[in-house]
Order: C-alpha cells, then sequence, then structure tokens
C-alpha cells in the first residue's frame, strides 16, 4: 500500500518538484495549492486539494476534506511559505502580517489537527530556511521572513519534544534554489527545484536524528 504524503504549496517550485518526486518513489501524494488546482501534474496517486494558509475558513475546509477521504497520512510536508519583504531592509506592516498569516499562523493552525491522522512512526517536515537561524545571522535584510523561519523553527523544536516516541519531526533548509518566491533566485541561484526535491527526499529516506535542523543542499546540521 503506498504511504501517504502531504505537500502543501505543491503548485510550483520546490513544492511541485517535490511531488513529482514523492509520486516517482511510490507514495500517494496530496497536494495544496491556494485554488486547489495544479497545472502539469496528473498522476492516479495525486490528489489536489485547495488551501490557503491565511485563510481559517479555508484551512478548517481542508482538514475536513482530508479527514474524510483519508484514515491516516505518513508524511506531512509544511512546504508553503511566502516572502514578500525578500531583499528589503525595514519591515512594513502589510508584508509583516501576510508573512507571518501564511508561513507561522497558517501553518501551525493547519498543522495542529492534522497531527491525530499522522500515523505512529510518521513525520512531519518543515521546510524552513537557514535566513531562520539566529547562531548565523550576520544581515539586516528579510525583517519577516528571517522572523517567520525563526518562529517556524521554534515550532519544529515544541513538537518534537510533545510527539516524542510518536512522530519524527524535523526542520530542513532546501538550499538556494531557482523560484519564483523573489525574481533575483531565478538567475542566481544554485539549486533546480528538482535537485533541491532530490536533497529534500533524501533526507526524508534517512534514519535522520530527531528534532534535527538540517541543510540539504550542504547535507550537515545547522545551528538554530
Amino acid at each position: 500500500m503506498n504511504k501517504v504524503v502531504l505537500i502543501t504549496g505543491a503548485s510550483k517550485g520546490i513544492g511541485l518538484a517535490l511531488a513529482k518526486k514523492m509520486l516517482n518513489e511510490d507514495f500517494f501524494v496530496i497536494g495544496t495549492s491556494r485554488n486547489g488546482v495544479i497545472e502539469n501534474l496528473q498522476h492516479k496517486n495525486f490528489h489536489p486539494l485547495e488551501l490557503d494558509l491565511s485563510n481559517p475558513v479555508s484551512i478548517k475546509n481542508a482538514h475536513q476534506k482530508i479527514s474524510k477521504t483519508f484514515k491516516h497520512i505518513d508524511i506531512l510536508i509544511n512546504n508553503a511559505g511566502i516572502g514578500p519583504d525578500l531583499g528589503t531592509f525595514h519591515p512594513e506592516r502589510d508584508a509583516f502580517d501576510q508573512t507571518f498569516n501564511v508561513n507561522v499562523t497558517g501553518t501551525v493552525f493547519f498543522t495542529e489537527p492534522m497531527i491525530e491522522l499522522i500515523n505512529e512512526n510518521g513525520m512531519i517536515l518543515n521546510v524552513s530556511s537557514k535566513m531562520g537561524s539566529l547562531d548565523v545571522c550576520e544581515l539586516t535584510d528579510s525583517v519577516a521572513y528571517r522572523m517567520s523561519k525563526s518562529a517556524l523553527n521554534m515550532y519544529t523544536k515544541i513538537l518534537t519534544n510533545r510527539l516524542k516516541n510518536k512522530i519524527k519531526v524535523a526542520s530542513i533548509h532546501p538550499g538556494w534554489v531557482k523560484t519564483t518566491i523573489i525574481e533575483s533566485n531565478i538567475k542566481n541561484a544554485r539549486l533546480s527545484p528538482e535537485q533541491s526535491a532530490e536533497n529534500i527526499f533524501k533526507f526524508i529516506d534517512s534514519d535522520f536524528n530527531n528534532g534535527v535542523f538540517w541543510d540539504s543542499e550542504n547535507e550537515k546540521v545547522l545551528l538554530w
């Protein structure tokens, strides 16, 4: 029987590449997008799902649909995230609120009701960023994005403590990837979404330490 993985933000970039990779590895994939449409991905083991993490009603509806359709899932990958203030140097209220509504609040309140559906010995993987590391921060840009990833890392630590010996939890840095989260990434980033997805899958398939913050590009533990 296929293991079931739920990937948020699966309509493009890392999420789409990861959905395709997991399908190729014989997983059943639930992939979310804001409008429930994921173009150019049709597969008998793929189930698209509408989810807007900035909208509590959308979160509730998505959970109801998942719980009615699936008895369990094996892996939850919280990939969806935004960065409207990436590359800027001073916080701006609207961008700050948007970032936290998706990257933190929405992610937390989508994850909480999902926990009861995750199989014992299942997994929660939060796609974070080394930009959220307190230990290595030396720059002053992208205030909301950096803070949101730090907050997500704290959620990883809290879930690790709460779900010990039941569900494995980790934060992962996907590398510098050619995605549209910021225009300069398309030209300057080192990794394609497909390369990043391969690295993330390698981590998922490994016997990783519970509660780790992992740099999938360089295959090493990151400081918090």
